[in-house]
């Protein structure tokens, strides 16, 4: 019993990824005031987030967590953030690429004095956040497809 037991024990570490795999890595074949659109579709898939300035702004996110030690008790610990975040012309053409990791982002720095806290239902930011909090949600997209099978009996 003890070793059918510790057989179906995984030893390594749970892994759970969110975005795009690989992203580091497959951004490096984009190349600026060459690849359009379709390439980025074909190589990425759909963005995490679009926005809609001068140009159109695509954002890509990969996410991976792993419970930490045993004296945390086991909580989540984020060891990979990569995003992506690139920026396509009118004609569909790439125009400009950020990518950004976990170290970057720790280089952020936030002053708390000067951010204001109040968000409007119009805004940029508004916008983002719930889109990022709504596919957090509900990754997959069932509870709109429920909604839609609702809607149409």
């Amino acid at each position: 019993m003890f070793i059918f037991t510790l057989t179906n024990c995984s030893i390594g570490p749970v892994v759970k990824h969110h975005g795009v795999p690989f992203l580091e890595k497959k951004q490096k074949s984009l190349i600026v005031n060459e690849s359009n659109t379709n390439d980025i579709k074909k190589i990425l898939g759909y963005p995490s987030t679009k926005s809609k300035f001068d140009n159109d702004i695509w954002i890509y996110i990969e996410r991976q967590q792993t419970q930490s030690k045993l004296k945390k008790l086991g909580k989540m610990k984020i060891y990979k953030n990569d995003i992506l975040v690139l920026e396509i012309d009118n004609f569909g053409l790439l125009k400009k690429k950020e990518f950004y990791n976990i170290d970057d982002m720790e280089n952020l720095k936030v002053i708390k004095e000067t951010t204001d806290d109040k968000f409007e239902r119009n805004s940029f930011i508004y916008d983002f956040m719930s889109s990022m909090r709504q596919k957090m949600n509900d990754p997959l997209g069932q509870r709109a497809k429920k909604r839609k099978k609702i809607n149409q009996r």
